[in-house]
């Protein structure tokens, strides 16, 4: 009988876990060259085992696992794990905007899809949440509209945003636009307030056009008042993609900021 194949070093981030036995837990990854994968680590939940401290969310590491089935299982069987190191765990609303990014990558991520160049994007967001000790809502909130938008184009999932949709003639700089899940971009309504200007439209396509897609992207809503009005408008683009059912982390951000 063959063996199993082996992948090494891989770089992942683990983005949820959920109990496979007593002792055992199934772990969805984000890894670099292989996308999302599942792997059964087994044991882990045993207090001898030396994976229980390695295996946290929003850390980078590096996962050994084979490969089931000749590589066509759903679950795989991790091997073995490092942490990486290179920043601390995220704190505060910095944390909680990490796990509503993984949900994101959850909700949205086929399995066994490699993106690596969204995997380097995303190693350097949780890079920019680790550091914002203190930060308040409003100013992570540019790093996730930004996220957001490149997730979206890397999936395919949003149009060009330097055109109506519906026309495909180009925006006008003075005029407003509303970004829709269905009909892409229009021009807005007099009573919209979720719209941009074209010009500011036009600044965001370039951006996500351009060789360094995030910060040219966070650049470009570096206006608080852009990033709050695409805020209403990516979360019901993202609600479309990822069925009618609201985000847990985003139901339990907003329940938080209630109280």
């Amino acid at each position: 009988m063959a063996s199993a194949k082996r992948v090494a070093d891989e770089p992942a981030y683990i983005l949820h876990q959920y109990d496979w036995s007593e002792s055992s837990l199934i772990l969805e990854v984000f890894t670099r060259h292989r996308g999302r994968v599942a792997l059964a680590a087994k044991g882990v939940k045993r207090h001898t085992s030396n994976f229980r401290p390695v295996l946290l969310p929003l850390q980078p590491l590096k996962l050994n696992y084979t490969l089931g089935a000749e590589g066509n299982a759903e679950i795989h069987t991790l091997k073995g794990a490092e942490w990486v190191g290179g920043h601390v765990m995220p704190q505060g609303d910095a944390l909680w905007s990490g796990m509503y990014l993984n949900e994101l990558l959850m909700r949205l991520l086929a399995r066994d899809d490699p993106y690596a160049a969204l995997f380097d994007i995303y190693a350097g967001v949780v890079r920019v949440l680790a550091g914002q000790h203190g930060a308040s809502t409003d100013a992570i909130e540019p790093v996730l509209r930004a996220f957001e938008l490149v997730l979206l184009r890397e999936l395919g999932h949003l149009p060009a945003l330097d055109q109506e949709s519906t026309t495909l003639s180009d925006v006008a700089a003075a005029a407003r636009y509303t970004l829709v899940a269905e009909g892409g971009l229009r021009q807005a309504a007099p009573h919209e307030r979720a719209a941009l200007g074209g010009r500011q439209w036009q600044a965001i396509e370039l951006a996500l056009q351009s060789a360094q897609p995030f910060p040219q992207t966070l650049q470009a809503l570096a206006e608080p008042e852009v990033a709050q009005a695409l805020k209403p408008q990516l979360r019901n683009l993202l609600q479309y993609h990822c069925g009618s059912t609201m985000l847990r982390t985003r139901q339990l951000m907003m329940d938080l900021q209630s109280l």
